[in-house]
């Protein structure tokens, strides 16, 4: 093949702002932290305070460069591996057939001007676009016609360059939410100035690859548009066309073929491309084609994750060699993926329906996994996938201040059948609309719609996040009834122009109709004329909890939506985690600088202990700080995700979704992460997956909220003057299973009133046989009210336990306590944890426990954490990578 590319990955660096720098090693991909950070010049800003002592890189000019001799003819079989090899003479020949010569920069972050053998050769604007510059009539050529040449990227400061654009534009007000204004104006992952979560470290450098690529005649991109037929009696059909852009000086045959395991089953002739006499040109060729007896592509738990690939090759003509000169291998899997928003007695539903199948899509929102993108690997992201799909999640949002993620997490999520809503790269601000802005953006987006549309995962582009909402707090402009994109222009909200016309007619234009496109999130416009968030419209962030009125969580089940795409809860991680950014042991403790510095959430000492305070008693050691900060996440989540979903009945699809915010860190921090940096779970991911399994019990209790409610109706005064006896005597409570499966179940329901103080149980178990319903909900008992007040009385304060059998098994089961739990006495549980078998654990008691976790590291598996263990229940759990007695383990009141 005449196609080849090397990556220059060999680097130097230096600063450029000061002349006595001196150059240093560095490997490229590259952010110059990282390359500071390897070479002693900083210290690891992750740790302790050191971010401070970190900020005067983003202030300074940066300098790359690599040397690489010009590359042999395009007929040669490949690259000399060495860096500086020793050269030799080509034939007239090879010169002759050497082609086209091309470097491509995959991602420049972000103001660089790039320089081969002295000449400027790019400068660009947009750490989200590639590059690929001809680059042959620049290269070097000595005596043996094959020189040395030096390649040099300049990278100035992002912030001081985006100040210098809004001085330049006064005529756009700029509104900007978490830290700096100058982000607004620069097409650079928006969290590098730093959020409510992560450091201000602005990066720069070649943050992806860059590579040299010779060719005569190469693929430029495919694109497969489909449309799946759907029937009942018989297997799907495709039909649709192969639109690929061939690109070259050569004139070849182009054709293609689809491959499912190995085994050819489409092929087509595209016809002949032309050389355009000796000038290099794109052309598109298409070819329609119809595919029969189709394996569809299905979310986790659905089905199989099916996946064909699509090649597009060109070959010599054939009254030469037939040889094949260059070919694109695009991986796809055909589903038919809506977004269904049809009127319903609640006002416009919101979910997703994939190969004719209602899915309730609970989840997570995803930011970078590192404040340093390019340490990120590929096994990495596979592990952050595999960590959504082992927690029964379905749906991953990629947010919208990061970055349009690497290839290997979309891949990670086709194969593993995990939903991609994917916002725009746009976050928290009123971005501008002048002239090369538009076109900075429009580029930017139709390079990553190409990229990342052929994905069966991605089933949603989202036009920003939050940026509606500065519309809302700083009454801007916004005319629901003007449609003329024009005149939003015009108006002091001109970036309704990006988000309702200009993204949403480039997915059109690059994926096709079918293709869905959500202008924000949250977007509840729709059924009103105002862009008040409608939880009975479109997705909502609820934030009234941790944000805004700082509701109880116990409450979020009354403040859901049709699509939950954000809420959460704050808590510490494990503490090995803070041992490794806290070095100081009299810093270890809660509510030290160093600690508190870690959390970058407004008020946050005051929301963490609220809540806390509120549910909890707050323990004084480090240690227990950080259990019960986790237990209470833990709880909040519970009461989300079981009570939301619980809202998605067959013909009913009240809530359609629930995405935490967030899935993960971009650093070790204190934030509303279920996961922490370092890929250690938090006891709130194992309650989703608990929430979340393909069939799972709940059960909830009326919450008795004695601290806002009226004395006395004359004055309607809130006040403590309240019989704080209702909360033992008041048990009202409802169970229901939710199901994902697609056919209903037999299953029995188990359910048991526990003295929290003697372990006994109350009244009689209660059992009940249910046909599970498939893909909704089942009530088992609503409002079901202990009538006995003398012997609630007695007996003190009770837990109701559901568990759900199914086959004489036991698959799922949960537990409801009286709220506050701080009133409860949790002393002599008589907790029993025993080795029952090969790094399996048993935990019983005598006395219903509540919050029971294992300290989790690095390395250490456990196959649960962070439950609830009911005397007569017990709990068996899988340990690898440890000795049971290597653990730590600790629970409420220990």
């Amino acid at each position: 093949m005449t196609h080849r590319s090397q990556l220059l990955s060999e680097w130097q660096f230096k600063s450029t702002s000061r002349p006595e720098s001196t150059w240093h090693p560095a490997r490229v991909p590259s952010t110059v932290h990282t390359e500071l950070l390897a070479t002693g010049q900083i210290t690891d800003p992750f740790i302790d305070l050191n971010e401070l002592d970190a900020r005067w890189v983003a202030d300074e000019s940066w300098t790359y460069r690599t040397f690489f001799p010009t590359p042999s003819s395009a007929s040669s079989s490949s690259f000399s591996s060495s860096h500086r090899p020793d050269t030799h003479k080509n034939s007239d020949k090879e010169e002759e057939e050497e082609g086209e010569i091309d470097l491509i920069f995959e991602g420049l972050d972000t103001f660089a001007t790039v320089r081969l053998n002295g000449k400027t050769i790019l400068t660009s604007e947009n750490m989200f676009l590639s590059h690929r510059v001809s680059v042959k009539h620049l290269l070097k050529r000595d005596d043996s016609n094959k020189g040395e040449n030096e390649l040099e990227i300049i990278f100035e400061p992002a912030a001081q360059k985006g100040l210098e654009l809004v001085k330049s534009h006064p005529e756009h007000l700029f509104i900007v939410h978490q830290t700096d204004v100058s982000r607004a104006t620069v097409r650079k992952a928006q969290y590098h100035w730093g959020w409510d979560w992560g450091p201000i470290l602005v990066t720069c450098g070649p943050w992806r690859p860059v590579r040299l690529e010779v060719y005569t005649v190469r693929v430029e991109y495919v694109r497969v548009e489909y449309d799946v037929s759907l029937s009942k009696r018989e297997p799907a059909m495709v039909t649709g066309r192969v639109v690929a852009e061939v690109v070259g000086w050569e004139r070849c045959r182009v054709g293609a073929e689809v491959v499912f395991d190995g085994v050819v089953v489409g092929a087509w002739d595209m016809g002949v491309y032309h050389d355009g006499g000796g000038e290099k040109r794109g052309e598109l060729v298409t070819e329609g084609f119809s595919l029969r007896d189709v394996k569809l592509w299905w979310p986790r738990g659905y089905g199989p994750q099916n996946l064909y690939q699509v090649r597009v090759r060109c070959f010599a003509p054939a009254e030469k060699d037939d040889r094949l000169l260059a070919e694109q291998v695009q991986t796809i899997g055909f589903r038919k993926a809506e977004l269904v928003q049809d009127g319903d007695v609640h006002g416009k539903s919101f979910f997703f329906r994939i190969n004719g199948v209602d899915i309730f899509c609970g989840g997570s929102c995803w930011v970078p996994a590192d404040s340093f993108l390019s340490r990120i690997s590929p096994a990495q992201y596979r592990s952050w996938v595999d960590l959504v799909a082992s927690g029964n999640q379905t749906m991953l949002r990629i947010w919208g201040g990061g970055i349009y993620e690497d290839d290997a997490l979309y891949t990670a999520c086709d194969e593993r059948g995990i939903l991609v809503w994917q916002d725009f790269m746009f976050a928290c601000a009123s971005y501008p609309t002048y002239l090369s802005f538009l076109s900075s953006v429009t580029t930017e987006a139709r390079q990553n719609l190409r990229r990342l549309g052929s994905h069966p995962s991605v089933v949603l582009w989202c036009g920003n996040n939050e940026d509606y909402q500065l519309v809302e707090r700083y009454n801007l402009h916004y005319d629901f009834a003007d449609k003329d994109p024009a005149s939003w222009l015009k108006s002091d909200f001109p970036a309704r122009y990006i988000y309702e016309h200009l993204l949403p007619s480039l997915v059109t234009e690059e994926l096709g109709p079918s293709a869905t496109y959500h202008p924000s999130s949250p977007w509840g416009t729709g059924t009103s004329t105002t862009l008040k968030v409608d939880p009975t419209v479109g997705d909502i962030h609820q934030w009234n909890t941790w944000h805004g009125s700082l509701e109880r969580y116990q409450s979020l089940p009354q403040l859901g939506g049709r699509f939950v795409s954000e809420f959460g809860m704050q808590s510490l991680p494990h503490l090995q985690t803070l041992h490794r950014f806290v070095t100081d042991p009299s810093e270890l403790v809660p509510g030290s600088a160093t600690i508190d510095f870690h959390n970058k959430a407004v008020t946050h000492q005051r929301r963490l202990a609220t809540y806390m305070a509120e549910n909890f008693r707050i323990p004084a050691s480090l240690e227990g700080y950080v259990h019960v900060s986790q237990v209470m996440q833990a709880d909040a989540l519970a009461w989300a995700y079981k009570s939301w979903r619980r809202e998605w009945r067959d013909g009913d699809r009240k809530c359609g979704g629930v995405l935490v915010w967030q899935l993960n860190d971009c650093w070790p921090t204190v934030s509303w992460s279920v996961v922490d940096y370092f890929r250690l779970k938090k006891p709130a991911w194992y309650a989703m997956r608990r929430a979340l399994g393909a069939v799972a019990v709940a059960v909830t209790r009326d919450v008795w909220d004695w601290t806002s409610r009226p004395a006395d109706e004359l004055w309607k005064r809130d006040t403590g003057h309240v019989d704080l006896r209702q909360i033992v005597e008041r048990v009202k409570f409802d169970v229901w299973v939710a199901s994902s499966g697609l056919c209903a179940t037999k299953g029995r329901v188990v359910v048991r009133v526990v003295s929290v103080r003697t372990g006994e149980d109350v009244v009689d178990r209660m059992e009940r046989e249910v046909e599970i319903a498939p893909n909704g909900t089942t009530d088992v008992l609503v409002e079901y009210e202990l009538e006995d007040k003398e012997l609630l009385r007695k007996t003190g304060y009770v837990v109701v336990y559901a568990a759900l059998w199914v086959d004489g098994e036991k698959v799922s089961s949960d537990v409801s306590w009286p709220d506050p739990i701080k009133y409860l006495d949790f002393l002599d549980r008589g907790v029993r944890v025993e080795p029952v078998g090969d790094m399996v654990l048993k935990i019983a008691c005598d006395k219903p426990v509540k919050g029971f976790v294992f300290a989790e590291r690095e390395g250490v598996e456990v196959s649960d954490n962070g439950f609830d263990v009911i005397p007569g229940e017990d709990v068996h759990v899988k340990i690898t990578g440890a000795k049971p007695e290597e653990l730590d383990w600790t629970f409420i009141g220990s």
